[in-house]
């Protein structure tokens, strides 16, 4: 970023909510920070509360008057909320479609048919990443856990053979693919092209996934060479049904609003003219909220109808999706009140101001930032809106591509070795029977194996687009 970039960012920016110089606004930061971790790692507060009681101590410590603080908190919860929150419910609607008509495990059963020998731990990363796409991480795997359990006793795998390979693709996918609350979060922090990112987060996906999942996977079995538990499996939504989906027709309902997305980024490319009527088209039914939204109301037929559902059991399941995401709205919602708290009391101006002579890059600077803030809090969400928040200034003279790649290196950052102090830590240690080492040897490595490979190629591709 150029010197004269800053001064007129510095220019245009709306006058900060306090005076304070760099030095107190960096302990705010670093105070409101603190008291989130301390908040949901020592008393286990929820994020929600936690990201609250953090954006007022920021605005506390950075000499902010409390009701301007208030209102930079609400009105950047209500902005985030507003930008994503749809997403987010449709997506949550999708998924609750995709588990309970059974189209989850018809694409489950017909690619592991079809798939022996070496080839499973390959089946089970394309699985994952099919089915992960619409679902949240947790949702995921709570999905996938019969499947891989399955999978490992009938054909006498490792657990970690097949499980690792799962759970990449579940957290690939969760990290750097919208419509997954972090990567929307960030893509509108940012105001970065969702298309664009959709693109080339899947450039970036495939070849993390591969490493970190059948690749990892033989190194993560010798180390922990366990068999699946012995336990009860959960019983499969298919189970209780007559009939279910067609893999096809569940496969494109899952891919719509995906290609959709693609091909208003492909117009947008090849059409560089805001007045001509197929760009206009495209810029309508690739919007992420019309996309999501078709394949909702298309999943109610090609899903819901071939299982026999009637109005009233899709109006059930409707209701069943968007209860669940409550929390998560609220968690989404008040890390962009505590972004734009960051953002009003002038921190952002203090980041382009310290990072203006720096020879570090701005992509490996929101990487970095994503990785501290993930390590501390345990919440990649929570990691994504908060390094989202710092870093948006930097991408105001960007480029469109390397806008979305900032996104994405705050989403590989965001995955950085998980541990004790995230839910998905102790899920997956739950679900497999793992002891808290072999937890850490496994999941928690192809987290940062995941994590360091996105952001490289990240970085990467910043020298080529």
């Amino acid at each position: 970023m150029t010197r004269l970039s800053v001064e007129m960012l510095a220019a245009d920016a709306p006058p900060a909510i306090t005076s304070a110089g760099h030095a107190q606004l960096g302990i705010a930061v670093l105070a409101g920070i603190a008291v989130i971790v301390l908040l949901i790692t020592r008393f286990k507060l929820h994020a929600f509360l936690s990201l609250t009681i953090g954006s007022l101590v920021l605005g506390a410590v950075a000499g902010a008057p409390l009701d301007k603080a208030i209102t930079s908190f609400t009105s950047g919860l209500g902005s985030t909320v507003a930008g994503v929150g749809v997403l987010i419910a449709l997506g949550a609607v999708l998924g609750k479609l995709l588990a309970d008509s059974g189209g989850a495990d018809q694409v489950v059963d017909t690619i592991l048919a079809r798939a022996k020998g070496r080839a499973m731990p390959w089946a089970m990363v394309l699985i994952a990443s099919v089915i992960g796409l619409p679902l949240f991480f947790e949702v995921g795997i709570v999905l996938l856990i019969p499947v891989v359990l399955m999978v490992a006793k009938r054909g006498n795998y490792s657990l970690m053979r097949i499980g690792v390979p799962a759970l990449a693709g579940l957290s690939v996918m969760h990290g750097l693919i919208p419509p997954h609350p972090g990567p929307l979060v960030a893509i509108d922090a940012v105001k970065a092209n969702l298309g664009v990112t959709l693109a080339l987060g899947i450039v970036v996906a495939v070849p993390t996934v591969i490493i970190a999942g059948p690749l990892f996977s033989k190194v993560a079995a010798r180390w922990v060479d366990v068999p699946a538990p012995d336990r009860m499996l959960p019983e499969r939504a298919s189970e209780k049904l007559e009939h279910r989906p067609g893999f096809g027709a569940t496969l494109a309902t899952v891919l719509l609003p995906v290609v959709l997305m693609l091909a208003k980024a492909l117009v947008d490319i090849v059409v560089d003219d805001g007045t001509n009527m197929t760009q206009r088209v495209f810029d309508v039914i690739g919007s992420p909220l019309i996309a999501l939204l078709a394949a909702v109301i298309v999943g109610m037929f090609t899903l819901g109808r071939p299982a026999g559902f009637t109005r009233e059991r899709i109006n059930s399941t409707v209701e069943k999706g968007l209860m669940p995401i409550a929390g998560i709205l609220l968690i989404v919602g008040a890390g962009g009140g505590f972004k734009q708290t960051l953002i009003d009391c002038g921190v952002g101006q203090m980041i382009l101001d310290i990072s203006k002579d720096w020879s570090i890059p701005a992509l490996l600077l929101a990487w970095l930032i994503a990785v501290a803030i993930r390590l501390a809090t345990g919440s990649a969400t929570v990691a994504t809106v908060s390094a989202a928040g710092l870093v948006a200034p930097l991408a105001a003279d960007m480029s469109t591509a390397h806008t979305a790649l900032l996104v994405l290196a705050i989403g590989a950052g965001s995955l950085f070795f998980s541990h004790v102090n995230d839910a998905g830590f102790w899920l997956v240690k739950e679900y497999f029977g793992l002891s808290v080492g072999q937890t850490v040897k496994t999941w928690s490595l192809m987290e940062t194996i995941i994590s360091v490979v996105a952001g490289a190629l990240v970085l990467l591709l910043s020298l080529i687009v």
